[in-house]
């Protein structure tokens, strides 16, 4: 049973988004990056964020993903404002309902393969689950099931990245979150990824994906968000 949630809230919203901006202090002055931007991202979707450099991706990436709070407006995660709650329970919403993907993979090196796909679980876990079990099956989902006892040296770019896919889904949650999830492997691999994100969806998984690459979001996505100097220019519905 998950315990961060409002029994009451019938939101049908795995990512809301309301008149959120976000500024940094620097220097003596508070630099805005996001401005009153406004998002839904409902269950089942696949959603792709685009824009420049310095459109504001990164930070409504961490908004989204739990990992910062909004300076203005609110963003809730399957219902629960992230403005109301303190960083323990943040940190627990994050950890069973966001599963993380990065370009850079981000697998603990001395760790093998198995152990790297378990280890969002050392935090946070849901009841009753043998996350071994788990972290096996997800790796034969991916196609790494020859591959538990590898640690990252021994894997290839294709190969890390379906660990990290793996892992990301560890602890069965709400949202996939993919940061440039094809930036570093060749194109041959990073369509391979993709389609795994696309069989993911299909099954049912939320996907939001960050991605500087227009022929990837078109592809793959079923709205793309186009962000420009921290505002939402425009929201593309695309037919696959």
């Amino acid at each position: 049973m998950k315990t961060i949630e409002n029994p009451e809230n019938d939101d049908p919203a795995v990512v809301r988004a309301n008149d959120v901006c976000r500024s940094y202090q620097v220097g003596d002055m508070m630099v805005p990056v996001l401005k009153n931007v406004n998002l839904v991202v409902k269950k089942g979707e696949f959603v792709a964020i685009m824009g420049p450099s310095g459109s504001g991706k990164s930070t409504l990436m961490n908004l989204i993903g739990c990992l910062d709070r909004p300076t203005c407006g609110s963003v809730s995660l399957m219902g629960t404002d992230v403005s109301t709650i303190s960083d323990d329970e943040l940190a627990r919403l994050r950890g069973l309902e966001i599963g993380f993907v990065f370009q850079s993979f981000n697998l603990v090196p001395r760790l093998t393969a198995l152990e790297n796909v378990e280890l969002p679980t050392y935090a946070n876990s849901r009841p009753g689950v043998d996350t071994r079990k788990r972290a096996k099956e997800l790796l034969e989902l991916v196609g790494l099931e020859d591959r538990i006892n590898y640690r990252p040296t021994e894997l290839s770019g294709g190969q890390s990245q379906r660990v990290a896919v793996a892992r990301s889904l560890i602890n069965d949650p709400s949202l996939i979150l993919a940061d440039e999830p094809t930036g570093n492997l060749d194109s041959k691999t990073g369509k391979e990824i993709m389609d795994l994100f696309t069989e993911l969806n299909k099954k049912g998984r939320t996907v939001i994906m960050i991605t500087h690459d227009p022929n990837l979001a078109k592809v793959y996505a079923d709205r793309v968000i186009n962000l420009k100097d921290g505002y939402i220019e425009d929201r593309i519905d695309v037919t696959n």
